[in-house]
């Protein structure tokens, strides 16, 4: 008997370090939680397509570990996302979640990896709360936050000397931070917001809107409006003639991968975004060639934050030697860390969202050429980080 029990205690022993060995050396497991259908669906695929290029780059594996990808359409739906994302992390037991575009659906997202503790990684929604009171250790951004763009361009137009201007979005999360913070700098800067409009969530019916702003006459128009709804806002804007009357503002997204759809009316238009075409970025320009080599595409900045997704785990990772159990450490290395991105460097804050170059682009043709920095190594202020 005690031969017995010597002998299981020693298989024991063994048995420890291998399940940890192996814990931290088999598939790692990618919950992908993106849009594929709908009004974003083609911002899931270009950030997928930029984080899958990073990992390629890498040999398929981040940290010594080769991938394994789950995939599931967050249809940008809220009232879905907690069900969604409770999939991935309590049936598919993912290890890491990468997601997603809507602001509402990544809140969600986060409750659950806060809850569970799973490490998220955010590649497009710039909720605020994500990285101000629902931070925590296990929760990273690699894109930004909303208010970041929209403050930029708040200082860029007070100091074009613009006084009035009205602000137009969706009733949403990413649009109503957006526009909060375009009008904390605008305001500051000595500017007037005179009116804030906002359209249901993905609602397209502008022409009312369109008609109060002509009657307002501000000095300028504000805007937050993305993929579909973007490009029908800014066909709707000129052809209504405001365009040649009074000039339209927005976050970058206004104009970023839209450019095709929009055609004439989207030329000279101005967009603040912490990316651009015309970048003198050796990274970019590796990046751009082999993206496009890959999927036939030029890249935005979708792709970019897809891409920096993928860098932020890969960082991770290597100094956990793929240990995601290692949170602390996880976080610590890619708080350090000086991440090379095809944007221009970037770092993360204490609340793990990036200090970036905010740029001011123009619509040239089909390109968003960069014609200045709107705002050089913004932070966003993460109010209500306890982190």
């Amino acid at each position: 008997m005690k031969t017995t029990l010597i002998a299981l205690a020693a298989a024991l022993t063994l048995a420890a370090p291998l399940a940890q060995a192996q814990g931290s050396s088999g598939k790692l497991k990618i919950g992908l939680m993106l849009p594929s259908s709908g009004t974003y669906a083609a911002l899931g695929t270009a950030i997928e397509n930029g984080f899958k290029l990073y990992v390629a780059e890498h040999g398929g594996k981040l940290g010594g570990r080769e991938l394994e990808y789950v995939s599931v359409d967050d249809e940008s739906d809220p009232s879905k996302a907690t069900d969604n994302v409770n999939k991935l992390v309590k049936r598919d037991k993912v290890d890491v979640l990468i997601g997603t575009v809507h602001s509402g659906v990544a809140m969600g997202m986060a409750k659950v990896a806060k809850d569970s503790g799973t490490l998220l990684i955010v590649p497009n929604a710039g909720a605020d709360a994500v990285t101000g009171p629902m931070c925590a250790v296990n929760i990273f951004r690699s894109s930004f936050s909303n208010w970041q763009p929209g403050y930029a361009m708040g200082e860029a137009m007070a100091k074009k000397g613009i006084k009035t201007a009205v602000s137009i979005t969706w009733k949403y999360a990413a649009g109503d931070e957006s526009v909060k913070g375009f009008k904390e700098a605008f305001e500051k800067g000595g500017g007037k917001v005179v009116k804030e409009l906002t359209v249901p969530f993905p609602g397209v019916e502008f022409q009312a809107l369109l008609t109060e702003i002509a009657a307002t006459k501000p000095g300028a128009v504000y805007t937050f409006f993305a993929g579909g709804g973007a490009v029908k806002f800014v066909k709707d804007y000129a052809a209504a003639g405001l365009k040649k009357s009074i000039p339209l503002y927005g976050a970058g997204f206004l104009t970023d991968g839209t450019l095709d759809a929009q055609g004439a009316a989207a030329d000279g238009l101005v967009t603040a975004l912490h990316y651009g075409d015309g970048l003198t970025v050796p990274r970019d320009a590796s990046f751009r060639l082999a993206y496009a080599k890959t999927y036939k595409l030029q890249p935005d900045v979708y792709a970019v934050q897809g891409y920096d997704a993928a860098q932020i785990l890969g960082i991770g990772l290597a100094a956990v030697k793929g240990d995601v159990s290692k949170k602390a450490e996880f976080a610590a290395a890619v708080q350090k860390a000086k991440i090379d991105s095809p944007r221009g460097a970037f770092s993360l804050s204490r609340s793990h969202n990036p200090v970036q170059d905010i740029y001011l682009r123009q619509v040239v043709g089909k390109e968003n050429k960069v014609i200045g920095v709107a705002s050089k190594a913004l932070a966003d202020p993460a109010r209500g980080c306890r982190m």
